[in-house]
Parts: structure tokens; C-alpha cells; sequence
């Protein structure tokens, strides 16, 4: 009892907690280097919030388009777990699942399969400069193109992740509270490239992400008027 009292606490702290605040600081850490960028997103927040009084709504929040876009793109780069783990479940009297015609095998029953998010999300055959950070791959029109099971952050099918709404709900959040005031620029100390940590259980940078907030209040300033 005490191992699986422990299990679920570990799932709880990575599968609640971490993923969020990851998720917040690469897209921070992203916005640091395109002002331009950070500055739609920001104007897109304050809007919102002088349009509901400062009282953003579950519904509004979640369909805040820009905001959308950039958290989407930010997963795509960055996702909470690079690697998904299946079994392939062969039932009796099922064909078996091979992977005719590109090879000839034949995948064992209670077999592990190991699919590689990251390195599909950032393949050049799918998304064109893979690597640069764009959040108008993920606008209305452009969204519906990309090709199926090319990006699946949080998983896809039945065993897909359970927590997928709360945990967009929780980044969105954490990121209009912060941008709401505040906006964030590189420092001496930000990286240029990102080296991840290899013994991480989930993405995350090897010697933490510095970045400068400034408080520029630029809600606060039109709600104290």
C-alpha cells in the first residue's frame, strides 16, 4: 500500500504540477525572443480582461485564439513527455498488426512500443523549419493541414491524457496572470540553445531557464483608472 500511496504521488506532482509549469516557462521563454509576438498575445489578454472587468471566464480563456496558438505551438516544440509508451494488446483471433508493405515484420503480442513525439513533432517532412517557433502553424486555417498523428502532445485515442483540459486550463491561466502586467525579455543568463536534462522524467531544461520579467502594469493601469 505504501509503494502504490507513493506511485500516485509521483503522478500527481509530474502529471499535474510539473507539466503546467513547464509548459509556461518554454513559452516565456519563446515569447523572451519575439517581442513582436509577445506583444500580440499581450494586447489579445488585456482586451479580454477590460472587456469581462478583469474576470476572465473558463470559456474565455480557452478560446482566446492567439493564446491558443502559441500554447499549441509551444507543445508541439516542447512536449511534456518526448517519448509515449503503448503495449500492441493482439487478442485472439485478431489479425496480427504488421507493418506491411515499408517492412516486413510482424509486431509481438505484449510487445512495448516506443513512439517519439518530439522527434515527429519537429520532423522537417511534417512542419517546415522545424525548429523555429511559429504559432501560425496553429491558426484556423493552417490547423486543419497537418497531417494526422503528426502532433499529439497530450497522446491520442482512448489512452490519450485524461488531464488534457485542466492542464491547458492551468498554463493558459498561469500565463494571463503573468502577461496581464508583466513582460519578459532575455537576460544575460537566458539560454540561447536549450540543452534538456536527460535524467528528467518529463521535457525540461538541464540548468533551469533565466529570463528578466518587468512589471509594466499595463493592465493595473487601466483597471485603477
Amino acid at each position: 500500500m505504501q509503494d502504490v500511496l507513493a506511485a500516485q504521488a509521483a503522478v500527481f506532482l509530474t502529471a499535474g504540477f510539473e507539466t503546467s509549469s513547464s509548459t509556461m516557462t518554454f513559452t516565456l521563454y519563446e515569447l523572451s525572443k519575439r517581442p513582436d509576438l509577445q506583444k500580440r498575445l499581450r494586447n489579445e489578454i488585456y482586451e479580454a480582461l477590460v472587456a469581462e472587468n478583469g474576470k476572465l471566464s473558463y470559456e474565455t480563456i480557452s478560446n482566446l485564439p492567439y493564446l491558443g496558438m502559441v500554447v499549441d505551438e509551444v507543445l508541439r516544440l516542447y512536449p511534456v513527455l518526448p517519448i509515449l509508451d503503448r503495449q500492441h494488446l493482439h487478442k485472439d483471433g485478431e489479425s496480427p498488426f504488421d507493418l506491411k508493405p515499408y517492412y516486413d515484420y510482424t509486431v509481438p503480442k505484449d510487445m512495448s512500443v516506443y513512439i517519439p513525439l518530439f522527434a515527429i513533432q519537429r520532423d522537417p517532412k511534417y512542419w517546415p523549419n522545424p525548429n523555429t517557433f511559429d504559432p501560425e502553424r496553429f491558426s484556423p486555417e493552417n490547423k486543419n493541414t497537418h497531417p494526422p498523428m503528426a502532433y499529439m502532445p497530450f497522446g491520442n485515442g482512448p489512452r490519450n491524457c485524461i488531464g488534457s483540459r485542466i492542464g491547458l486550463l492551468q498554463s493558459k491561466l498561469g500565463l494571463v496572470h503573468i502577461l496581464k502586467d508583466h513582460y519578459v525579455a532575455t537576460c544575460a543568463k537566458t539560454p540561447e540553445e536549450i540543452t534538456f536534462d536527460p535524467f528528467s522524467l518529463v521535457l525540461s531544461y538541464k540548468d533551469g531557464i533565466y529570463l528578466r520579467f518587468v512589471n509594466d502594469k499595463l493592465y493595473e493601469r487601466s483597471a485603477n483608472k
